[in-house]
């Protein structure tokens, strides 16, 4: 079978059949019509004739830093959904927080192996700035904000100041901030520079000091939450970071003999699964990660299709997830 047998077959032009298999537009009639053709012949477009033709792979890298996150599954899922939908492929790259796995697979994906990149970042040295600035294909870089570069990212700083503001409204006054790494410019500076903020407004500037740095994991929430404590006496609310470093401090608490949240309140950030099955549910702040993914892939789609450059900055809403407690 060829694009001309479908053509015939269908009762339509072998533009249409095109137009059809690269997802372009035709009326939903001759759609319809195609679409019948291809069930019933099981037809199936060679890829590396596609490829030749339209210099093409209908790939698109998306790099990751690890599978295990609640935000980071969702965001693939707002991939998947318009690559799906627009007809591309994904090759998934997992990095494991290896800051030398990003680099290997931002080069190869360079190697003109897909036609863009998704680029779910955390931190951007002096070598990940390098390479992206003679990438050959298109980038979007999620979850982060890097001026000149086509991007989508949250409303940390605001998110944090208003999730401490909420706190303060729930009548507490000594508060501690749990931190990610500093290196990470949204989730550990943007953060915890609106808490900083919300504290210095509200008069309250030595609560600044009262903060700890984990890792990205419940089990460094646990343990920094000890180290927090030791170093904060008498304190009567946390905010974490994350939802998964809230859940963490939740557990440390409790098996300390402290009642959450009649002594300390905690309060997570991400919206997560888990910030609502925990007991009692975690006040956290709702950022659309699954938008963020979506939005990714209709902005490298069109920069796909631009000639010049082209740049795109996106930064999305959020909202404070306030359960009853």
């Amino acid at each position: 079978m060829n694009i001309a047998e479908i053509a015939k077959m269908a009762g339509v032009s072998k533009a249409a059949v095109s137009r059809y298999f690269n997802n372009g537009y035709i009326s939903q009639e001759k759609r319809e019509a195609i679409r019948k053709v291809v069930e019933e012949t099981g037809y199936r477009p060679s890829l590396q004739a596609q490829t030749l033709r339209t210099k093409r792979t209908k790939m698109i890298g998306v790099i990751v830093p690890k599978i295990a996150s609640a935000s980071i599954g969702r965001i693939v899922e707002g991939i998947l959904a318009v690559i799906n939908e627009k007809g591309y492929q994904m090759l998934l790259a997992v990095t494991q927080n290896d800051v030398h796995k990003e680099l290997e697979y931002l080069e190869a994906f360079d190697d003109k192996r897909v036609d863009g990149v998704i680029f779910s970042a955390t931190i951007f040295s002096a070598e990940h700035l390098r390479l992206l600035k003679k990438f050959s294909v298109p980038v979007v870089i999620v979850g982060q904000h890097l001026p000149g570069y086509c991007s989508v990212f949250h409303d940390d700083y605001h998110a944090a100041y208003d999730l401490t503001m909420k706190i303060f409204e729930r009548g507490r006054n000594r508060l501690g901030y749990i931190s990610a790494i500093q290196q990470d410019k949204a989730v550990g500076v943007e953060r915890y520079r609106g808490f900083c903020d919300a504290v210095h407004d509200m008069g309250r500037e030595e609560l600044a000091d009262n903060f700890i740095i984990a890792s990205f994991t419940s089990a460094s929430g646990y343990e920094k939450t000890g180290e927090l404590l030791s170093k904060c006496k008498d304190l009567d609310g946390i905010i974490c970071a994350t939802d998964t470093m809230a859940v963490g401090a939740v557990q440390y608490l409790r098996e300390h003999g402290i009642k959450v949240p009649e002594e300390i309140l905690v309060a997570g950030q991400g919206d997560s699964d888990v910030a609502r099955i925990t007991s009692p549910p975690l006040i956290t702040v709702h950022y659309s990660y699954e938008q963020s993914g979506e939005m990714a892939v209709r902005i490298l789609m069109d920069a796909l299709e631009q000639r010049e450059a082209f740049v795109r900055e996106v930064k999305l809403g959020y909202y404070i997830v306030e359960p009853s407690i």
